[in-house]
C-alpha cells in the first residue's frame, strides 16, 4: 500500500513523479464496508452468546454463511473448482482465518475483557507486513507501512482507552490466546496469495465450508448442543445476522479486496473495526461517544494516511515544485 514513485525523462530531465498508491479510493471504500460488516458482527455475538455456547455459535455462523453462498453460487454461471490442490489452499485458509483464530478468540475473552482483546487484535496487520515481507517475495515491509501500522496500534489502544485494563484482564494465557489467533491471521495473508486468482465468491464458500467441516466435531464433542434448549427469536435474528452480513457478505468483500489489493493491505480491517464498532453503537444504541473515542479514531485514520502514501507524494511533490 506503499505509494509509489516512478522516474520519468521530463525534457532531458530525469524526475521523480508519484503514480499513485495500491490501494485505489474504490479499494479503501470498500475496506471501511467490511469494517462495518465485522464491527456489527460484535453486536450479534452480544445478543446470541447470551443463549448459545461459543462453539455452538462459531458454527452457526460459518455453517449457515456457508450455506447463503451455496444458494448464491447456484444462481449464477460460477463454477466450484474440485481439484485436491484448490481444495487443499480452502482447508488452509479456513484453518488460519477461520478455526484457529476464532476458537482462540473465544477462549482467550473467557480470562480478559473485551477491551484488552481489541487493542491485542490490533497486531493483526503487524503479523501479516512481517511474515509476508520474510515469507515473499513480491511484499516487502516499507517504512510507511511499518509506522502506520504501529501508529493504528496505538489509536486503537487509545480509543478502547483505560477498559483494557479492567477486570481480570492480565491473564498471560488469555493474552496469549488472543496474540495467537492474529498471528494466525497474520499467516493467512500469506496462505491467501494462493487465492488470488480465484473468485471472491468461490474463495468465500471454500473457506466457510471447510471451516464448517473443521468446526463441527469440535462443537459437538465439547458443547452437545442437542442437549439445549431452543434459542429465542431475538437470538436466531442475531445469528442469522452474523452469518449472512457479517460473515457471508464480509468475506465476499474481503477476498474481493485481496484480490486486487493484497492479503497485507485487506488485513488492516482489524484497525478499522473498533472505529465501526464505536460509530455503530453511537448511532444505533445510543451510546455516548467519548473524547477517548474521537482522538483513538483521528490517530488511526493518521496512521491509515501514513499506510497509503499518497499524502506523502503530494508533500513531496509539492517540495520539488517549489524549488
Amino acid at each position: 500500500m506503499a505509494a509509489r514513485f516512478e522516474l520519468r525523462h521530463v525534457g532531458d530531465r530525469l524526475k521523480t513523479e508519484f503514480v499513485g498508491p495500491d490501494m485505489s479510493r474504490a479499494q479503501w471504500l470498500w475496506l471501511i464496508l467490511l469494517s462495518i460488516l465485522w464491527g456489527g458482527a460484535f453486536f450479534f455475538i452480544g445478543v446470541a452468546v447470551r443463549e448459545l455456547p461459543p462453539l455452538t455459535l462459531v458454527l452457526a455462523r460459518v455453517g449457515l454463511g456457508a450455506a447463503f453462498l451455496w444458494i448464491v453460487l447456484s444462481m449464477g454461471r460460477t463454477a466450484m473448482p474440485w481439484t485436491l490442490s484448490a481444495w487443499s489452499a480452502f482447508a488452509g485458509m479456513s484453518l488460519l482465518n477461520n478455526v484457529i483464530p476464532f476458537t482462540a478468540i473465544v477462549a482467550g475473552q473467557q480470562t480478559i475483557s473485551s477491551g484488552l482483546a481489541s487493542v491485542l487484535n490490533g497486531t493483526t496487520p503487524l503479523w501479516s507486513v512481517l511474515l509476508l515481507h520474510f515469507f515473499t517475495r513480491d511484499d516487502p515491509l516499507t517504512p510507511n507501512r511499518l509506522v502506520g501500522v504501529l501508529i493504528g496500534a496505538l489509536g486503537v489502544a487509545v480509543l478502547v482507552g483505560p477498559a483494557a485494563l479492567e477486570g481480570a484482564t492480565m491473564n498471560l494465557q488469555g493474552m496469549l490466546l488472543i496474540l495467537l489467533a492474529t498471528f494466525s491471521y497474520g499467516c493467512s495473508a500469506v496462505w491467501g496469495r494462493r487465492l488470488r486468482a480465484v473468485p471472491p465468491l468461490v474463495s468465500s464458500v471454500g473457506q466457510l465450508t471447510c471451516s464448517t467441516i473443521l468446526l463441527a466435531p469440535l462443537a459437538l464433542a465439547i458443547d452437545q448442543p442437542w442437549t439445549m434448549d431452543l434459542p429465542s427469536l431475538e437470538v436466531v435474528a442475531a445469528v442469522i445476522g452474523l452469518a449472512i452480513p457479517s460473515t457471508a457478505i464480509a468475506y465476499l468483500v474481503f477476498f474481493h479486496i485481496a484480490s486486487v489489493s493484497g492479503t497485507a493491505n485487506v488485513m488492516l480491517v482489524t484497525l478499522l473495526i473498533p472505529v465501526s464498532a464505536v460509530a455503530l453503537g453511537t448511532l444505533v444504541l445510543d451510546e455516548i461517544l467519548l473524547p477517548r473515542h474521537i482522538l483513538g479514531g483521528l490517530i488511526i485514520g493518521s496512521a491509515l494516511i501514513v499506510i497509503d502514501g499518497r499524502a506523502l507524494g503530494w508533500l513531496q511533490l509539492g517540495r520539488r515544485a517549489s524549488r
